[in-house]
């Protein structure tokens, strides 16, 4: 599902700030800016609504679905934001991971006792991104992966790690940068955790780490079938979809206030754009975006500004 970030207040280090190199958003993607160290050192987070935080870091969820393309490869953080999950929310998405994993046989998943709020969760790899009917037709793939294929674009997730005890913080929306001190205390708490059935997505080029990457994938038409689908997987997937829409309004807000900041990007030498957004009930947080021309062109300023929205 396109998900669920919820920015549940408060700091982080980094700005997510484009210099090319990694991933697919706008012309290429980015690395992450305004390091959280001296170093320049980079230590990506998304924050995410519950369930889907907790279901990704279990190795139950594989694909993180957005509107927008993953903006980088490598190691994710990932934080539960501040609102507390519906109990049926929680029921509609178990749900539909029961059905799709039944897909493949697997009839016995440990889902998670508890779904925390405002907290460091894990962490998982992006290894690449696909468009949406990309990965609904892959064959290489579980079907119960293929079912997963709900949203424009697909983040490909492996290896997922979880905290055996999540850290308390407060997040952004879209992708920012841990503190250092944050990443330091949770990067020796991690473990590693066996999903029902974890993916391994091979890449196109063997020898090219950056080559599953929208419309990467051709298919020929003896590979064109996707994973049918019986009436109670439908019905699955209709109460995952619904169980999003909770978001769609906000996130439809969000995204014509990007669209509005990138038409007023231009080439004055340093432009500041903040502004405040109200999230998860009576709270207003605030976040900076720093346009520069050291950061790359306005493309790379689009893929930044896009991070900060999310479709569920």
């Amino acid at each position: 599902m396109d998900n669920k970030s919820g920015g549940g207040g408060g700091r982080a280090s980094g700005r997510w700030g484009g210099r090319g190199g990694l991933g697919w958003g706008g012309s290429g993607g980015g690395k992450y800016g305004s390091g959280s160290g001296s170093g320049g050192e980079n230590y990506p987070c998304l924050t995410m609504h519950q369930p889907w935080a907790s279901l990704l870091v279990h190795g139950i969820k594989r694909i993180e679905g957005r509107s927008w393309p993953a903006p980088l490869t490598g190691r994710l953080w990932i934080h539960a934001a501040s609102k507390v999950p519906e109990p049926e929310t929680i029921k509609q998405m178990e749900n539909f991971y029961r059905e799709i994993y039944a897909v493949n046989g697997i009839i016995d998943i440990n889902f998670p006792k508890n779904y925390p709020i405002s907290r460091l969760l894990g962490c998982v790899e992006i290894v690449g991104c696909l468009k949406g009917d990309e990965l609904a037709h892959w064959e290489e793939v579980p079907e119960s992966v293929r079912l997963e294929a709900l949203t424009n674009f697909c983040w490909l997730c492996e290896k997922p790690q979880k905290l055996v005890v999540p850290l308390e913080m407060r997040g952004y929306q879209g992708v920012y940068n841990l503190e250092k001190r944050i990443y330091e205390a949770a990067v020796r708490g991690l473990t590693p955790v066996a999903g029902p059935l974890p993916a391994k997505f091979p890449l196109p080029d063997p020898q090219n780490p950056l080559s599953l990457k929208p419309g990467s994938l051709q298919f020929t038409s003896s590979k064109a079938s996707e994973v049918k689908k019986s009436e109670s997987i439908s019905t699955a997937i209709a109460g995952a979809r619904a169980a999003a829409t909770q978001f769609s309004r906000k996130d439809e807000r969000w995204n014509n206030q990007i669209d509005a900041l990138w038409k007023r990007d231009n080439s004055r030498s340093k432009e500041i754009v903040a502004f405040h957004h109200r999230a998860n009930r009576a709270e207003y947080h605030h976040l900076e975006m720093r346009a520069s021309p050291t950061f790359g062109s306005s493309k790379i300023l689009s893929a930044a500004l896009k991070g900060i929205s999310q479709n569920h």
